[in-house]
């Protein structure tokens, strides 16, 4: 038989994962794997076991939220194993499952990673940390990983929302200079965001037709501090129609790496977790890093 190793977050979300592994074990076993079982007890497990265990397996499989799976698929690139990877969700807000439509309960989605097929994905790199949708700062970005897990269980994505809104008065424009190689883009910014998806956190979308997450591209988007109301209305009405490019106050671009210059004091999001700031910031696109198991009908 084939040889799968799970590396389960329990603590995920509402903690749902653990009460079904014996199910999920099952259902592997009955697709021809014998699973190993890993649990992740803090930050940074995931990583660690990724790293160390997937040599020897025939597929990797994540349970957990957005940080989690985070962590594994750093542990894969880390270990240099070529294997497939399966995602089952559990946390929060799954913001990266559902830019890949993955969707269901965790059993309905343990049998479509059965049945599914590998499909390659970009990751990023941020000064050597990898994330695998998107690089965050500024409205918004605090939440991700200051919101009680208590919360966020009990409201989801408007947990964020929430947070957030009562973080915006005390945002202070930051100071960005992005290098994209052809251009330079530069403003003081209250939100900037380097993603891979089509949903940050909940809160801000972007047009599926938009995103391709493997075609060695990043989709940024910074958006400057509203001068007047004016300005404030034109954000909301291209937040509200996906239409960033077509916004002023917006600074909206495509690119495969940037550098970015700012201060070493504001602090980022990566997938949800925190990464503190640094003065200079190289992004890079990963192309094709990942090969993940999606069921798409």
């Amino acid at each position: 038989m084939k040889k799968l190793l799970l590396i389960i977050n329990p603590a995920s979300g509402t903690k749902q994962a653990k009460k079904y592994l014996s199910e999920m074990v099952s259902c592997f076993y009955e697709h021809g794997y014998v699973t190993t079982v890993m649990v992740t007890q803090k930050c940074g497990d995931g990583t660690v076991f990724a790293e160390e265990y997937a040599s020897g397996h025939d597929m990797v499989v994540c349970s957990g939220g957005d940080g989690t799976f985070n962590e594994v698929v750093a542990g894969l690139i880390k270990s240099g194993e070529k294997i497939p990877m399966g995602y089952i969700p559990s946390g929060s807000t799954n913001d990266f499952a559902t830019s890949l439509h993955i969707t269901g309960g965790i059993l309905k989605t343990a049998r479509d990673v059965m049945k599914g097929k590998p499909r390659f994905l970009d990751i990023g790199s941020f000064n050597g940390r990898y994330f695998s949708y998107v690089a965050s700062f500024g409205a918004f970005t605090k939440a991700s990983y200051s919101t009680s897990q208590t919360i966020k269980n009990a409201l989801g994505h408007l947990a964020y929302i929430l947070e957030g809104v009562k973080d915006i008065p005390q945002i202070k424009p930051k100071h960005v200079k992005v290098d994209l190689g052809d251009r330079i883009i530069e403003n003081d910014y209250i939100f900037g965001a380097i993603s891979n998806s089509t949903s940050l956190g909940g809160v801000l979308t972007l047009d599926k037709n938009t995103v391709d997450m493997n075609d060695a591209m990043f989709e940024m988007m910074f958006i400057k501090s509203p001068a007047n109301i004016n300005e404030l209305n034109e954000i909301i009405h291209a937040i509200t129609w996906k239409e960033y490019d077509k916004c002023s106050v917006i600074d909206f671009a495509r690119a495969g790496s940037a550098k970015l210059y700012t201060s070493s004091a504001m602090d980022w999001s990566l997938d949800g977790e925190f990464e503190p700031g640094s003065a200079e910031i190289e992004i890079l696109n990963l192309h094709s890093a990942i090969s993940l198991i999606v069921n798409e009908k």
